[in-house]
């Protein structure tokens, strides 16, 4: 485990227990580095603002504030696993980092037997990759920025004969369609809506230019025998 990973690991460990305590050579077992590296991440931690105090004592130990704390989640194991098994079938959709983040914040904050409850049953869960799976490069991060960020998008777009035009758009959706994902946008070449497959976008440049709001329409998109479905929480 690298620096980084075990400084996310300490804050969501001593989050998951809050407000007890875990002494410094508790750390240092479970992450296998030395008590002096466990004092040193610590520091770092407070120094970035982490609210992480020390109890001193012969029992003492470092503790998140419990205003960082949240309480034991009623996931059960099969809930957990499911969301799992949906983001490892989905690393190729939007936003799949932050999914897998979501993900071990909630195991976290789970409580400690349900938690141990969900790893069990995901080791009895197994997924077969298949050659596409191999190919795939999932939304690049720029793109996500942009749709996230409401931000101009600047690229060069290849059409399929691999005529390239300079591109400035204004994202607006996401969409997944048979030949993979694309961008819906505000084309200001075009003036109108238009889906740039994101395997023909190169070059791609976010801006700090603020997309304008507007309002898209299914008869903006030429999808024949198809219907638009936005994802939905319920």
């Amino acid at each position: 485990m690298n620096r980084t990973d075990r400084l996310y690991a300490i804050v969501e460990e001593l989050r998951a227990v809050a407000p007890r305590v875990r002494s410094a050579r508790e750390l240092a077992g479970r992450y296998e580095v030395s008590v002096r590296t466990i004092e040193r991440d610590i520091s770092a931690l407070q120094q970035s603002g982490v609210p992480i105090y020390a109890d001193v004592g012969r029992r003492g130990g470092y503790a998140l504030d419990k205003s960082m704390s949240l309480p034991p989640l009623n996931f059960t194991a099969a809930e957990s696993v499911a969301l799992a098994v949906a983001l490892e079938r989905s690393l190729d959709q939007p936003f799949a980092h932050a999914g897998r983040s979501a993900l071990r914040k909630i195991l976290a904050a789970m409580s400690e037997a349900d938690a141990v409850a969900a790893r069990e049953l995901a080791n009895r869960v197994g997924l077969i990759e298949s050659a596409e799976t191999a190919v795939s490069h999932g939304i690049p991060p720029l793109v996500e920025q942009a749709v996230q960020a409401h931000r101009v998008l600047e690229f060069e777009y290849r059409d399929r004969f691999g005529a390239g035009t300079r591109r400035r758009v204004e994202p607006m959706l996401l969409l997944n369609g048979p030949n993979g994902w694309y961008l819906v946008s505000w084309c200001r070449l075009r003036d109108a809506a238009r889906c740039f497959r994101l395997d023909r976008m190169v070059d791609v440049i976010l801006t700090d230019e603020p997309t304008l709001p507007r309002r898209l329409e299914s008869c903006d998109l030429d999808i024949p025998d198809r219907k638009l479905r936005i994802v939905a929480f319920a």
